[in-house]
């Protein structure tokens, strides 16, 4: 699984939205499924003790989105959305979400989500159409991503072409060893006797 890549003012995973969700959502590479771990906090009751579904649809919304641009290595906006409530989600609840994508064309994705608990009941059940953005503004969004440690596998398939490949760092030249000194021929010592032939 990779970690996907976060702009700091999204509603949905960005770190420096003070009414964001901060969902740090994941891609599995070879199905391209997203999934992400939820836990509705008191702030996002509706009725008291239940979670707005308003917020669960964001939180829908925002896992096909990535789904969708993962599929088509594009930004999307979503064109329809639809949402099926099952049963209420509580505050504290550790819950999952998971989406993918049910078909693609050039112009039109259809993505799928869930809201899970942990023993696999259906909390909500979601469908949307996702339209790619033009390449220009899918280039703009992805220049937003935060530069991160964790997201930079992803980030690098997402923006491959986008941004240009790092410049290999040279090699460094060996450094000039310095010359060694001349040794001087041995002159014979005082007193040595040459011995003559």
């Amino acid at each position: 699984m990779l970690e996907l890549p976060r702009t700091n003012g999204c509603l949905g995973c960005g770190p420096a939205n003070p009414y964001g969700l901060k969902l740090a959502l994941r891609v599995d590479p070879n199905t391209g499924i997203v999934t992400v771990p939820f836990s509705p906090a008191q702030e996002h009751i509706g009725f008291e003790g239940i979670v707005h579904g308003g917020l669960l649809a964001t939180a829908l919304d925002e896992a096909m989105v990535w789904a969708a641009t993962w599929n088509g290595k594009r930004f999307c906006v979503c064109g329809e959305l639809i949402v099926r409530f099952r049963s209420a989600a509580t505050v504290g609840a550790r819950l999952t979400i998971e989406a993918r994508v049910e078909y693609s064309r050039p112009k039109l994705i259809q993505a799928a989500a869930t809201v899970r608990t942990p023993s696999g009941g259906v909390i909500a059940a979601a469908e949307g159409k996702y339209i790619p953005m033009a390449p220009d503004q899918s280039e703009r969004m992805m220049r937003t991503f935060i530069p991160e440690p964790a997201t930079q596998a992803a980030m690098a398939i997402l923006t491959k072409g986008i941004f240009p490949d790092p410049e290999p760092e040279p090699e460094p030249e060996p450094s000039p060893q310095p010359a060694a000194a001349p040794v001087p021929p041995e002159q014979p010592s005082e007193g040595s006797v040459e011995s003559h032939s």
